[in-house]
């Protein structure tokens, strides 16, 4: 049987970071870390796929991460979340904005900082089979296979 890895209780231990309850944070703090961990399990499934020059990992990588792609994908998925996350989600969609969205619409990057905000969610509670879960089935209802 393989061995669970919970990344983020990892992370906590080895810096002697305490286990807050992730509700208490900013939505874009979740949204923050949602980004980045997102980005990279696309980034690891781009890479998994074959050996390329950087420019082509890029090229590929750039078409799941964009705002667009994520406000698609989080629609596509509305009825796979649960309550709790359709929550986190609208929380982190309806979040203050301090930045503005450089290539998508203001909608769209609204639903993807919601998108976001859920994935960071996921993963800092320890739930990433279901975050991985939601990003396969995501790609699968969008676009083309990574």
């Amino acid at each position: 049987m393989e061995e669970s890895i919970n990344l983020p209780e990892q992370i906590r231990g080895r810096f002697g970071c305490r286990n807050v309850d992730m509700r208490t944070y900013s939505p874009l703090t979740m949204a923050y870390i949602g980004d980045a961990i997102y980005d990279l399990v696309i980034r690891t499934v781009v890479v998994e796929r074959g050996n390329c020059p950087a420019n082509d990992l890029h090229r590929k990588t750039i078409q799941y991460v964009k705002a667009g792609t994520q406000a698609e994908m989080i629609e596509a998925l509305a009825d796979m979340l649960t309550e709790e996350e359709t929550g986190i989600y609208r929380w982190g969609r309806n979040a203050k904005f301090y930045t503005k969205a450089k290539n998508a619409s203001v909608g769209e990057y609204r639903k993807a900082t919601g998108m976001e905000a859920l994935m960071g969610y996921l993963y800092m509670t320890g739930r990433m089979e279901r975050m991985l879960e939601l990003i396969q089935e995501g790609i699968r209802r969008v676009g083309p296979e990574i």
